[in-house]
């Protein structure tokens, strides 16, 4: 997709059977400036039709088709690939875009060189008085967790410093993606944004949260649920991914105890929701993974000149064990 008529943004929105929201996002992006942005669709072989729905229906959208679910981390790199705009905002397909998010997520973006990315201010769809988050936080407990999740939408914060954009709804800087690289599709789903935010605090980019851009989301449509199988495998398989790819191995013993406490922490926790064995089994995944050729190329290696920056995201780690909002 090449610029055209000076947009700065293209709109990537990874679809998966999103036949129950798909249309009504496109609508609201349809509405939501005064000069409509681009927008691509990544289709990861829907069964439900809601792809040739979606391009009978908005014919302005450029539409990419998979053959099957690679995920949401290989539809999310297609879209950016693809695109042609210096921004990329990155949008669930559950969502229902405010007016006005696009360009404020730019202003935003603008504001700061070293800006690597920009969260928008996501509000629960079916409790819209409730947050739903305002970006991620990632502590030395091994917990990545939503920022403001549940708090009310009326007091949705300030403009701030995010330890990473939550990708449901983000815009990100694609002269910086060149320098960190794209998505991880070792991650398939889930905690892939986590990953890339990381990677740009090593480098010494900054992600931040703006609460004029607001969108609506539904949360859990591809998945079914906020807790099931398929999540709960992925997140702790991922997690033990996300460390050991972007801690060296000197950080990584400085946090060990800390790590210990919160995978422990989270096995009880998901053995009373009736998914330990599930979590047992992901930490597991991610232990293999780990030992894998792939995930090896793929770890961040430590460079002196970025010191400073791992130290003032180890700092940020602590302060994260004792913040929850």
């Amino acid at each position: 997709m090449e610029e055209e008529n000076g947009l700065k943004t293209t709109v990537v929105i990874p679809n998966y059977n999103g036949e129950k929201y798909l249309a009504e996002c496109l609508r609201s992006l349809e509405a939501s400036e005064k000069e409509r942005p681009a927008v691509l669709v990544v289709d990861n072989g829907s069964g439900d039709g809601s792809a040739e729905a979606a391009k009978a229906a908005f014919p302005w959208i450029e539409l990419v088709r998979f053959p099957e679910n690679r995920g949401f981390c290989a539809a999310a790199n297609e879209g950016i690939r693809r695109s042609g705009t210096p921004y990329v905002f990155l949008l669930n397909n559950d969502t229902v875009v405010r007016p006005g998010c696009v360009s404020a997520l730019e202003r935003r973006l603008e504001k700061d060189e070293r800006l690597f990315s920009v969260s928008a201010c996501m509000v629960d769809m079916k409790n819209p008085d409730r947050m739903d988050g305002a970006g991620d936080r990632y502590s030395a407990l091994g917990w990545a967790y939503a920022i403001g999740k549940g708090r009310k939408a009326a007091d949705c914060g300030k403009p701030c410093p995010v330890f990473s954009a939550c990708a449901g709804a983000a815009l990100y800087r694609k002269s910086a993606l060149r320098k960190t690289g794209d998505f991880d599709e070792l991650h398939f789903a889930y905690l892939e944004d986590v990953d890339l935010g990381y990677r740009a605090r090593i480098l010494g980019f900054r992600n931040a949260y703006e609460p004029s851009a607001v969108v609506l989301h539904a949360g859990s449509a591809t998945s079914g649920s906020r807790y099931n199988t398929f999540k709960v495998f992925h997140s702790a398989r991922n997690n033990v991914y996300l460390i050991y790819k972007n801690m060296p191995p000197l950080q990584l013993l400085l946090n060990l105890p800390f790590l210990l406490v919160g995978f422990l922490a989270k096995t009880l926790f998901f053995l009373k929701k009736g998914y330990g064995k599930t979590y047992v089994k992901g930490l597991g995944a991610g232990i293999r993974l780990c030992a894998s050729q792939e995930a090896r190329a793929r770890r961040v290696r430590f460079k002196g000149r970025n010191l400073g920056n791992y130290i003032r995201i180890q700092v940020e780690l602590w302060l994260n064990m004792f913040r929850r909002s």
